[in-house]
């Protein structure tokens, strides 16, 4: 198996846990829980600021020194209803109490503290349409550069149709050159519709020092911590993915392959 595509550590708890240790970069963090009506999870931040995604499901959460109560309103990804979200600054601490059963996302990114805790979410989200044609995807931009609620996080949802192409055409955010480009790793959390489907996702440099394609099933997670990184749904099965990215800079520039910018340019004339 690809040492970039990470499978579930069981089906219950905190099923991922990836860190910058475990990742072998310097950034993000992902971790996902999948708690049962009744169940609890609860971390301290630490050096690290936290957006807390309810991916599915109803939970009581609390960050920092408030209690934001009963979140929740998309018991299923597909229903498309923008995600209930909280910031959680570094040198804090927060606590979700599942009310259904329910998907809880934390990403992570080196922070200061100072910021309030806060919902980033749902008010203020709102689903875009952004490529054409077999490229053409839906977006919830929960917290991307045009958002001032965080320090280093940007996170995002997709939503690809059957038969379509995201992050596409091919591009790549790896060297830290702003404006020309920003340096962003990238974790991609991804579920399929219905959920025995399958997707695909290539990462890749364009001196090939890296190229690997990986089959995606409902539930897995694809690290990019380099290289160019389209996904692709096959015809009857839709994708979801959320996003998660960070670097030294909260800017989001990035530089299509060259051989394939042509179809962005052509796409944006």
């Amino acid at each position: 198996m690809s040492r970039l595509l990470r499978k579930p550590a069981g089906t219950t708890g905190k099923v991922y846990d990836v860190t910058p240790e475990n990742a072998g970069w310097d950034y993000v963090g992902f971790g996902l829980y999948k708690l049962k009506a009744g169940e609890t999870a609860a971390e301290a931040t630490g050096d690290v600021e936290a957006i807390l995604v309810l991916v599915e499901g109803k939970a009581r959460i609390s960050g920092g020194d408030k209690d934001f109560g009963e979140l929740g309103e998309r018991m299923n990804i597909f229903e498309k209803k923008p995600p209930h979200c909280v910031y959680v600054p570094a040198g804090s601490s927060w606590s979700a109490t599942a009310t259904t059963d329910c998907t809880l996302a934390i990403c992570t990114a080196p922070a200061k503290p100072g910021r309030p805790a806060r919902l980033i979410g749902p008010d203020g989200i709102s689903l875009a349409e952004r490529g054409k044609g077999a490229n053409t995807r839906f977006v919830y931009a929960i917290a991307m550069e045009d958002r001032d609620v965080a320090d280093s996080l940007l996170v995002t949802e997709v939503f690809t149709p059957q038969g379509n192409w995201s992050s596409y055409p091919p591009h790549r955010h790896d060297e830290d050159n702003y404006p020309d480009m920003t340096y962003l790793e990238e974790t991609y959390y991804h579920r399929l519709n219905p959920a025995q489907g399958f997707g695909l996702q290539r990462v890749f440099t364009e001196d090939g020092s890296l190229d690997e394609t990986m089959t995606v099933a409902d539930g897995d997670v694809v690290l990019v911590p380099k290289g160019h990184h389209p996904c692709g749904a096959p015809y009857g099965y839709e994708m979801y993915y959320l996003n998660v990215m960070a670097g030294p800079l909260r800017k989001w520039r990035f530089k299509n392959h060259p051989d394939h910018d042509w179809i962005f340019r052509r796409d944006n004339s």
